[in-house]
């Protein structure tokens, strides 16, 4: 009886043309356009400078703010008005003022200071433009003491011997700092989430609606088995999600798992099971299509945002970190990155796995019981 259940339930999905394309078509879209989009990085800032002085080293200055990554010279405005009407019009997002004789007191060993201004409208963006343009203030200071001495934008103490820490540098698991690396597995997670959430959630219900449920609740099946066999094609569907993943993340960017695939699939058939128990459960609950839509909505907005997706769960405030504990993405998102990038086995994930099983447990005997089959 199991068997019929199944291969019905496929017939259905695949009956259903825009549903296949829908499984192939959207991790084609998110895997190739989301992970340049969805990026944290800070590049191509726009500055305006004010050069009051128009001497060499303030055009040296210019020139190596210029052929930085992060920086772009958006203008080089006369006065300070006219460049901070290019920040209230939004083309450009850092003004760097350089004052009148700035050559001039740095060749007679006076400290010079110039006015930096960024836009703060958006705080991380402001803050990083800031630290950015004085590391390259500070690289060119540096750079003006090594070919004289008495040069400096700002003057050091007037000490022989000036104590000096060295640091060396190394970034571990994603050494070239590639902000898609981090990226591209929460993506996975983020559409294994989607399609095999929403598509349980509307199953039931589309079935109440068209009236076929009725038919099955007349017959002998039991609701385990009516359940499962609901659940095992979304199995599939997650398998297939995730292998088309894996390749364009390979294909496009060059990114391999470090760990094991097999744990990958081992854990995601468990997420996909959290993920279809509550997508059934909301169904379930809900009598119309619509409803049943809006619902899995709201929560699945939620579980992303709160997920550490986009932000880390520990920038969060306390109170949210407190709720995340009830937030079965987290706990997926935490395993792919630390598979992806640390290489880490089952046991480094036993608290996620012990959280993804009490989810599923929870979920799909709420689904079972929740059904309600008349003879």
């Amino acid at each position: 009886m199991l068997k019929f259940l199944i291969e019905k339930e496929f017939k259905q999905l695949l009956r259903n043309s825009f549903l296949p394309r829908l499984i192939i078509g959207y991790p084609c879209m998110v895997m190739i356009i989301m992970p340049w989009a969805a990026n944290m990085e800070i590049k191509n800032i726009s500055v305006n400078v004010v050069d009051n002085d128009h001497s060499v080293v303030s055009q040296r200055l210019i020139h190596k703010i210029d052929a930085s990554s992060y920086f772009r010279l958006n203008n080089l405005s006369p006065t300070y008005n006219s460049a901070l009407r290019d920040i209230e019009s939004g083309d450009a997002d850092v003004i760097l003022e350089i004052p009148r004789h700035f050559e001039k007191k740095l060749e007679n060993g006076e400290a010079s200071h110039v006015l930096l201004a960024a836009n703060a409208v958006n705080g991380s963006k402001g803050g990083l433009a800031s630290s950015y343009m004085t590391a390259t203030l500070a690289d060119y200071n540096a750079q003006l003491h090594v070919e004289n001495p008495s040069l400096g934008i700002v003057q050091e103490a007037a000490s022989s011997v000036q104590p000096s820490v060295s640091v060396s540098e190394k970034n571990l698991y994603n050494p070239h700092l590639n902000y898609k690396l981090f990226m591209v597995p929460a993506l996975m997670v983020m559409l294994v989430t989607v399609i095999c959430g929403f598509l349980p959630a509307l199953n039931i219900v589309s079935e109440k609606e068209v009236g076929t449920i009725e038919q099955m609740n007349v017959t002998p099946v039991g609701k385990f088995k009516f359940i499962l066999a609901k659940l095992i094609p979304f199995w599939v569907v997650g398998f297939v999600v995730l292998t088309l993943s894996f390749g364009l993340a390979w294909l496009i960017y060059g990114i391999l798992p470090v760990g094991s695939l097999g744990i990958i699939y081992l854990l995601s058939a468990l997420f996909v099971l959290v993920m279809s128990g509550f997508g059934l459960v909301i169904s379930n609950h809900s009598a119309t299509m619509q409803q049943a839509m809006f619902v899995m909505f709201f929560f699945m907005i939620i579980l992303l945002l709160m997920s550490g997706l986009f932000t880390p769960v520990m920038s969060m405030p306390r109170w949210a970190q407190i709720i995340t504990i009830l937030n079965p993405l987290k706990y997926f998102v935490d395993i792919m990155r630390m598979v992806y990038l640390k290489g880490s086995g089952l046991t480094d994930l036993s608290l996620q796995i012990g959280a993804l099983l009490a989810f599923a447990t929870l979920f799909n005997f709420w689904a079972v019981k929740s059904y309600r089959k008349s003879a």
